[in-house]
Order: structure tokens, then C-alpha cells, then sequence
């Protein structure tokens, strides 16, 4: 059966959210989405193995907003698909509102020499709003009063100026 082909332990505590993530999938369902996170993605077996072991909820995604995902991180922040592959759960929150906005105000920090060194972009998307805020908004308010206000903007769609890079 191809669901113990997907890498999760039987004994593990991941297993029965597994089986019911899956349920409702027939077999040819679970390889073409298997296959769709292999090419969006450029995953290995290894990878996918590794990727839905921590969070098997990607294959209740949609290929579109994966895909979205896929772009975002690889070709505009940079990530390695290995490093998406051992963080997963960072393709399950919310582009617009969550990640693109992080990823504006951190890079707008680093070109601006705000940053003593370079954040990890998991942690940067994992954290609470308060922790992000309070790490990376805050201290800068001298530096950059107009930050709280353009992460908001951005949170809420709109991309400031000052968010705009070449």
C-alpha cells in the first residue's frame, strides 16, 4: 500500500493523523500528489519521505497554491528545496499574510544594515506575530519608524514603497 511508502513511522504519534489525512485519498490520488510535490518542488523521493513525515497535511494542498509557495520561497527568497523539505510546515501558512510581509520587512532590514546577522527564514516564518514583532520591528523603530506601519500594510495586501526591490 502505497500510504506505508510514505515514511511515517506506525508507531510514531504522527501515524494516526497520518492515516486519517490520508483516507480520504485513493491510492492514484496519493502518488499524482506525491509526484506534483516532487516536480514543484525539485524533491527526491528522500525529500518528499522527509516532507510528509513532518507534515503529511501538504497533501491536502492544492497543486496551485503549492505551487505559489514553491516560487515564492525558491526563486525569490532563495531556499534550497532540501531546507523547505526538512521545514515543511513553513508551506502551510499563509503567503500574503504571513510569509511575503516577514520576508519583505527582514530583507528591507538586511539591505538597510539593521541586521547584525542573517535570520533563519524558518524561524522568521514560524514564530508568533508578537515574537516577530518584537524581534524584528520593534528594535528598529528609531532606525525605521515607518517599518510597524508598512509590515501592516503588507499584511493586509499592499506592498509600500519602501517594500519595493530591484
Amino acid at each position: 500500500m502505497l500510504f506505508f511508502s510514505l515514511g511515517v513511522p506506525r508507531g510514531s504519534r504522527m501515524f494516526r493523523y497520518a492515516l486519517q489525512s490520508v483516507a480520504l485519498f485513493s491510492e492514484e490520488t496519493i502518488a499524482a500528489r506525491v509526484d506534483s510535490l516532487k516536480k514543484t518542488f525539485r524533491w527526491s523521493d528522500a525529500d518528499v519521505s522527509i516532507a510528509l513525515c513532518r507534515a503529511l497535511l501538504l497533501l491536502t494542498k492544492s497543486n496551485e497554491l503549492l505551487q505559489c509557495r514553491s516560487e515564492f520561497l525558491i526563486y525569490e527568497v532563495g531556499l534550497e528545496p532540501a531546507y523547505i523539505a526538512q521545514r515543511p510546515v513553513i508551506l502551510c501558512y499563509s503567503l500574503e499574510g504571513r510569509m511575503r510581509p516577514r520576508y519583505y520587512v527582514v530583507k528591507f532590514l538586511k539591505e538597510n544594515g539593521l541586521l547584525e546577522r542573517d535570520p533563519s527564514y524558518y524561524t522568521v516564518f514560524k514564530e508568533t506575530e508578537k515574537y516577530f514583532v518584537g524581534k524584528f520591528i520593534y528594535p528598529h523603530k528609531e532606525a525605521a519608524p515607518h517599518l510597524a506601519e508598512d509590515y501592516a500594510a503588507a499584511c493586509g495586501g499592499e506592498v509600500p514603497a519602501r517594500f519595493r526591490f530591484t
